[in-house]
């Protein structure tokens, strides 16, 4: 029986063209394991819509974009016994060079004859889903601005994080994590269930998708001059080495802040209130990963 794979592609994220992955999909994708289908999406929410629909319709829903578009599409799959596939093409791919699928979308579709089929955890910020990094502070901040560009692409967020960096201030924060309470004042709270933002940059070494927890990771402010310091800890995966870098593991993660502002989910902008509650889903969704991937 061959299965039934939907390709998801966003024509936008990452800046990049996909006008041709249709015919990278018919020549890589193995046609003997495989009876595929393939839909553009249209705008935001669109992927999740389409996704929703291809439950139990299709054994595997393949998101080709960024974190972003694996966002919308896991979002809709989530729970269920649907496969997420996914194919790199984003300004990050957080999540994808995680689970160790190849950039170059010739092997990522490859791979989904291939890889292997791993249950990884989930989790929610206020009950929307997220699957790689949500946040509040700075991060969350850039992500607005971000959104707001006409320009994707990393070269761009980066721009927008030197531009906004000298004018952003820490926040405090009131956090109750798994019960215990802290205090922290910060630049930004990450909660982490994989390892890195993207491109390679790991703000939280030891993340584990699959341990049943998330890594909050609270960065405190650091002297602008220490910036360059910052990224080559997080590409260097010694982030929880610094001062700047406390790192907390939890279930249950409550968040009281002095004002409403944004938060991301997968690098994706939301607003949300002075209250919020950040849980973990174990073992909520499946997914391919690369022949890399090392269970950690």
């Amino acid at each position: 029986m061959k299965r039934k794979a939907l390709f998801i592609i966003n024509p936008i994220s990452g800046g990049k063209k996909k006008d041709g992955v249709p015919e990278l999909i018919e020549k890589y994708l193995d046609a003997a394991a495989f009876e595929a289908a393939i839909v553009f999406s249209d705008g935001v929410a669109h992927a999740r819509q389409i996704a929703r629909e291809a439950v139990n319709k299709f054994d595997l829903v393949v998101a080709v974009g960024g974190d972003g578009t694996v966002n919308e599409v896991a979002s809709a799959i989530v729970g269920s016994d649907t496969i997420l596939g996914i194919i790199p093409y984003g300004s990050g791919n957080g999540l994808s060079r995680f689970l160790g699928i190849s950039m170059e979308a010739e092997k990522a579709i490859k791979n989904l004859g291939s890889g292997r089929i791993e249950l990884i955890d989930s989790g929610k910020l206020n009950g929307q889903p997220f699957f790689n990094m949500a946040g509040m502070g700075f991060d969350a901040h850039i992500s607005e601005v971000f959104s707001h560009g006409k320009k994707r692409g990393f070269l761009t967020y980066i721009k927008s994080s030197f531009e906004e960096i000298y004018k952003y201030k820490p926040q405090l924060y009131q956090l109750e994590i798994d019960g215990k309470a802290y205090e922290r004042e910060a630049f930004m709270l990450s909660f982490a269930n994989s390892s890195q933002y993207g491109n390679n940059a790991h703000i939280s070494p030891h993340a584990s998708v699959q341990d049943g927890l998330l890594d909050v990771c609270v960065i405190k402010q650091f002297p602008l001059w220490r910036f360059v310091e910052m990224g080559i800890r997080m590409v260097t995966k010694t982030t929880d080495k610094t001062k700047y870098v406390e790192i907390i593991r939890g279930k249950t993660i409550k968040i009281k802040r002095d004002c409403p502002g944004p938060v991301h989910l997968d690098g994706e902008p939301r607003v949300a209130g002075t209250d919020n509650l950040v849980e973990v889903v174990p073992n909520s969704l499946k997914v391919i990963v690369g022949e890399s991937y090392k269970k950690h």
